[in-house]
């Protein structure tokens, strides 16, 4: 059914439930799983340190390759468990806005299926901030499993 499933990832708890969701989707359907995370540093721009702009953006892509590394071992652990065969897995870094990214990814890859987590914000949180998932719940041009 799926070929390439998008799993969206900051590391959080909420994205790590979605690699559950998205593990099993793609052990019964066979399909591969990109795993992207997104740097935001658009909040970086007129710090007035060149220098601490560079270790802030080493700093966020350490923590992405993290995040990308945890969902890689989720992976692992169900081929060494043999609750899966072998998924094939790719893991991408971005730099940018993460809705604008995620959907470049998914025009880009052909993706058929995302699967991301929600960040469990509400009211007026929700309402200043904006939601990444809702964003592209909304805009994406194929299924988004939403997974609090």
């Amino acid at each position: 059914m799926y070929k390439k499933i998008l799993l969206p990832t900051d590391g959080s708890k909420y994205a790590n439930k979605a690699a559950k969701h998205a593990i099993w989707l793609a052990r019964s359907s066979g399909a591969e799983i990109i795993v992207l995370n997104v740097l935001e540093t658009s909040s970086l721009v007129g710090l007035p340190a060149e220098d601490l702009i560079v270790r802030i953006k080493e700093m966020l892509k350490e923590e992405g390759r993290e995040s990308l590394e945890h969902i890689a071992g989720m992976v692992d652990e169900c081929e060494e468990e043999g609750k899966c065969k072998h998924i094939e897995v790719t893991l991408e870094t971005k730099e940018g806005s993460p809705a604008n990214m995620i959907l470049k990814t998914i025009q880009e890859e052909g993706i058929d299926l995302v699967v991301m987590g929600t960040s469990g914000k509400h009211g007026l949180d929700r309402f200043l901030l904006g939601s990444v998932t809702e964003k592209v719940v909304r805009s994406a041009k194929c299924p988004v499993l939403a997974v609090h």
